[in-house]
């Protein structure tokens, strides 16, 4: 069941989650979306280009980030906006032939401000891997009733 705009006040927590990420959810992502980059999958190419090792494409970091809000909201098309500034790559470290995630992505949301004239809610996300923050002021706007 969706929220209820009514319901809510600034600073409501909405949940958190933990996404585990590995090289074959990177290399079916790029299957999806087109982005066969070789920095997504291929360790060699990575670090030849001075990256720490592969890393997790921005959009699906992005993507998988605001699955909490769409989770929380209970219909996708609430959401209206979603916004992010991409400050640290998600490094995914190779994990062949064991059940272990490459890395780690916490989400967790929060009512940021409340627009009772448009009936939207500002959802504001912390989104955390290894420790530092990889995206800032993400933002979800969500339309409720």
């Amino acid at each position: 069941m969706s929220p209820s705009f009514h319901e809510l006040s600034a600073g409501q927590d909405i949940g958190s989650r933990t996404i585990e990420v590995t090289r074959t959810d990177l290399v079916k992502y790029a299957g999806a979306s087109g982005d066969f980059n070789p920095i997504h999958w291929n360790e060699a190419f990575a670090t030849g280009v001075e990256l720490p090792g592969v890393i997790a494409h921005g959009m699906f970091t992005m993507g998988a980030a605001v699955q909490l809000v769409t989770d929380w909201a209970g219909d996708p098309a609430a959401v209206v906006d979603f916004q992010t500034r991409f400050t640290k790559p998600v490094l995914v470290t190779d994990t062949t032939g064991t059940p272990d995630a490459g890395a780690i992505i916490e989400v967790s949301g929060a009512i940021g401000k409340l627009d009772a004239e448009a009936g939207t809610a500002r959802v504001d996300l912390t989104v955390v891997a290894a420790g530092q923050k990889v995206l800032m002021k993400a933002q979800a706007v969500v339309r409720l009733s």
